[in-house]
């Protein structure tokens, strides 16, 4: 080092005495070095790697938790610095909010003191501050009651313990360095930086329910102190150490200490322009609500229940002793400053909630633009403790930083804008221009459609099998000739206008609404074979080929028509707040694979339900003895299937068809170029999907039997569910922010938009099968309490066999069985990881059903009873979480 760097700044006062701060690179000693280098050279003591110490303070790297450490950093002290030291401001400490013992808090706190101040006693050290806390006192009954330095010691939980027993250590071992006590009320910061404090303002900025009550006084107070005087108060120490007595014990903080309904009511009236209710709750259902979220949820929620416990503590200071010795007087209040703090926080909500070690991702919708360098705190944000009363960091924050990028400057972006836009247009005229074929496509086909009825002449009744005969008295149905002629004549016109709109589509000023149009006419040739009870097995397999070609060859080929071109040059397709896109390939193929499993099965239900077939496959369910048919050929001919007036079969077949179509459209960011597609395509998943699975479930009871086919198509359809909820969500988050942005909100329904937030995702999935599973299962875990749902549920569709249970209490076990699968695979998707406690409410109805319904045995009774409470019990813990984050959703992974 040279002479310049040991002396600090020219001409400042005690420029050559040193001071040390270890836990250099926190929160508070980064106010603490800006202050003390002003006129000290200020030396930071801090574990190796970033963030480092901030200038002016050289870095020397230490371990407070290993004597050779120690040992090693004062000898290159020594060598640097030499042997007199001015003062050591010792912040560095362990701290967790379990509330629990830990035996870090011996090492590092009170063994790492002991090894720093051993160590020490080799120098000449004028001065050794320890970083204590208010909360080694006892805390006052009414906030009336103020503390003093003499009040009686009395910590309530670890972290405070290990500050009174740290102070009984420099007691005994000091030797000749005096020692100053110092202990701060809970620091904070223009931008909050206090862990209670960010919570406390957070839930309410979040609207959440819990943000209402409180478990304690509502007039408890606790004092706190800003950053900045706390650093005040620490030069004024080091400045007048030689006037100080050789052990001092000094309390700092704000002597006037808003209660917490106080500050409820000024954060809500900043954030929401009125005062915020505020109820008490009985402490015992505040600390039960805890340990349930805490242990039997799995949730790792910020309150602990020793926080419950001191909710009537009071810690109101009185600063006498730091008046008089250092004519130290706070010039912050938290109460004029917490409207600072909430103007942070509304200016840019990401950034507030990163700087506070809160998730970001729960606003990351909220930022109305990624604030600039400037305005970011650069701080590294301190770990939980250091916004604690009187907590500094001893171990660095290695945790991964998602910072915000920043983009280019104003003038950067207008420069380039134009050039950007051309290239777009260019880009898309190019690509419009190569996928034209797909239209030209279309006239063809609507052409060959149109041909089609002059090869069904001869569909008459004497040309069809028995079973076309059969359902047209079995159900009722005009004749085969009228009906053969009808969908004749329809597929006459809509070949015709497939080919007029086809060709329209070639016109620039009627392509976008001629496109659709064939889309459309497209739509209803999925459905116009079905509505005339196609007798041609030939005419329906070609309605249906030819629909969904000219859907795909009209609006999925060629670029949608109709979308918004800011929303098209936007190239972001992974959502703010989220760490992955939920449009890939690789997220909507498993959705592909199901449906096209579903549509050969549907397919196989159809033909038979139109009398194209005279049998169903059906390998294990013979159906009724007294019925020649299987046990499919019933279900789809029962009672239930004919309360449609068309084939059930057949609107499975088009639910599929559609869902692979909307499956395979769009690319990845069409969670916001597509919404109205997603939407669509949510409901034919979710809520249709749902209902079709109980439709299916419910047949062993409403008819009696079961068919394979059925169940294989639900089993597809119920593994689309997880796979598609996330786009829909992000998609929802899109919505939500159009609307609080201002945005028409039909137009960008239809037509999407830009997303001022989010990230860009260019990465080649399909470069790997391990990279393409590896994307496909994002946002999907199986915990073992959901996977052993799944077997209980397998095992009481089966007690009819393995149990001997009958009649109501065998359909209730059926039911329950199928319904306990379905949640739970649903709830495979983190997303929809709450819909477990569905399950619970199934397993207390399976404790209660045996003494409620009839048909269960004695050995039926106690095992529905054992599986009911451990399907409560299961339902409970939440399971494992992955790394992937979902935005605002992120608080409904419960």
């Amino acid at each position: 080092m040279t002479d310049i760097e040991r002396s600090g700044p020219s001409g400042a006062k005690g420029a050559s005495e040193i001071v040390l701060v270890t836990g250099a690179s926190g929160f508070i000693a980064a106010a603490l070095i800006a202050r003390l280098g002003e006129r000290y050279t200020v030396v930071g003591l801090d574990r190796a790697g970033p963030p480092e110490p901030p200038p002016p303070a050289a870095a020397i790297d230490i371990d407070v938790g290993s004597d050779e450490a120690v040992h090693a950093a004062l000898e290159e002290v020594r060598a640097r610095y030499g042997n007199r030291i001015a003062s050591v401001i010792h912040l560095a400490a362990y701290y967790d909010i379990s509330g629990d013992p830990n035996p870090l808090y011996d090492k590092v706190t009170v063994q790492g003191t002991r090894r720093l101040i051993d160590g020490l006693q080799s120098f000449d050290v004028e001065q050794f501050v320890f970083a204590s806390t208010m909360l080694v006192h006892k805390p006052t009954a009414t906030p009336q009651e103020r503390i003093n330095e003499e009040s009686p010691i009395g910590a309530s939980w670890a972290y405070p313990q290990s500050k009174v027993d740290t102070e009984a250590l420099l007691h005994e071992r000091h030797g000749r360095i005096p020692v100053v006590y110092l202990r701060p009320a809970g620091v904070y910061a223009d931008e909050g930086r206090s862990a209670f404090l960010a919570q406390q303002i957070s839930q309410i900025y979040e609207h959440r329910l819990i943000s209402h009550f409180y478990p304690g006084m509502l007039c408890a107070a606790q004092s706190s102190v800003h950053r900045d005087d706390l650093a005040e108060a620490v030069v004024r120490l080091v400045d007048r150490r030689h006037d100080l007595p050789s052990e001092l014990p000094l309390l700092i903080g704000e002597p006037d200490a808003p209660g917490y309904a106080e500050i409820q009511d000024i954060v809500g009236e900043a954030l929401h322009g009125e005062g915020w209710k505020t109820i008490r709750i009985p402490q015992p259902l505040a600390k039960a609500g805890i340990v349930l979220q805490n242990e039997a949820l799995g949730d790792d929620d910020f309150i602990q229940p020793w926080m419950i416990d001191s909710s009537n503590d009071h810690y109101i200071l009185d600063i006498s002793r730091a008046r008089s010795l250092l004519g130290w007087e706070p010039k912050h209040s938290l109460r004029e400053t917490l409207p600072t703090i909430v103007a942070a926080l509304k200016r840019h909500p990401r950034a507030w909630y990163r700087n506070n070690k809160l998730n970001e991702n729960l606003v990351a919708w909220n930022d109305k633009s990624d604030p600039k360098p400037a305005e970011l705190d650069h701080n590294p944000p301190e770990a939980a403790a250091d916004a604690m009363p009187g907590m500094e960091h001893g171990a660095k924050d290695h945790g991964n930083m998602d910072h915000a990028a920043v983009g280019h400057g104003a003038g950067d972006m207008a420069m380039s804008s134009h050039g950007a836009h051309g290239d777009h247009m260019a880009m898309m005229d190019r690509d419009e221009r190569r996928a034209r074929w797909a239209l030209y496509a279309n006239i063809g086909l609507g052409l060959w459609l149109a041909s089609s009825p002059l090869i069904y002449d001869s569909m008459t009744a004497q040309r069809v099998g028995e079973a076309a005969r059969f359902v047209t008295v079995d159900r009722g149905l005009p004749s085969i000739e009228w009906r053969a002629s009808a969908l004749a004549v329809s597929d006459l016109v809509s070949g015709l206008a497939i080919a007029l709109f086809g060709a329209l589509s070639l016109v620039p000023r009627t392509k976008t609404w001629a496109q659709w149009a064939v889309a459309f006419v497209g739509i209803w040739l999925l459905f116009a074979p079905l509505i005339f009870w196609s007798p041609s097995a030939a005419q329906y397999n070609n309605d249906l080929l030819i629909g969904s070609a000219v859907i795909a060859l009209s609006v999925l080929v060629p670029m949608m028509p109709g979308m918004s071109m800011a929303g098209m040059m936007d190239p972001k397709n992974i959502p703010p707040g989220w760490t992955y896109s939920p449009s890939t390939d690789a997220q909507r193929l498993p959705i592909v694979v199901m449906g096209l499993i579903g549509l050969l099965t549907s397919r196989i239900l159809t033909a038979y339900q139109l009398g194209h077939i005279d049998s169903v496959w059906e390998p294990f369910f013979v159906g009724s003895l007294s019925d020649p048919r299987n046990g499919t050929e019933e279900i789809i001919t029962s009672n239930m299937s004919k309360a449609w007036p068309i084939p059930d079969g057949g609107l499975g077949t088009i639910s599929y068809v559609l869902e692979i179509l909307m499956a395979v459209m769009g690319t990845r960011d069409r969670w916001r170029t597509m919404p109205w597609m997603v939407t669509f395509f949510g409901i034919l998943v979710i809520p249709l999907g749902v209902v079709s699975i109980y439709f299916i479930i419910s047949q062993p009871i409403v008819i009696g039997t079961w068919s394979t086919l059925a169940l294989i198509a639900a089993l597809a359809m119920l593994i689309m569910i997880p796979f598609a909820l996330d786009e829909v969500i992000a998609m929802g988050q899109f919505l939500v922010w159009a609307k609080c942005r201002g945005k028409p909100l039909i137009r960008t329904f239809f037509q999407g938009d830009a997303s001022e937030a989010g990230s860009e995702d260019a990465s080649d999935l399909m470069s790997s099968p391990a990279a393409f599973w590896a994307d496909a299962k994002r946002g999907l875990t199986l915990p073992w309490t959901l996977a052993v749902s799944i077997a209980l549920g397998a095992f009481l569709m089966l007690t009819r066999v393995t149990l001997g249970n009958e009649g109501a209490m065998a359909n209730s076990d059926h039911v329950i069985g199928a319904l306990v699968i379905t949640v739970a695979i649903i709830a495979t998707a983190e997303v929809a990881r709450a819909v477990r406690f569905i399950n619970g409410a199934l397993g207390a109805w399976l404790v209660a059903a045996p003494f409620l319904l009839t048909g269960a045995g004695h050995l039926g009774t106690i095992v529905s009873v054992i599986i009911g409470l451990a399907l409560v019990g299961l339902s409970l813990p939440r399971g494992k979480r992955s790394a992937e984050h979902y935005a605002s959703w992120d608080k409904y992974v419960i």
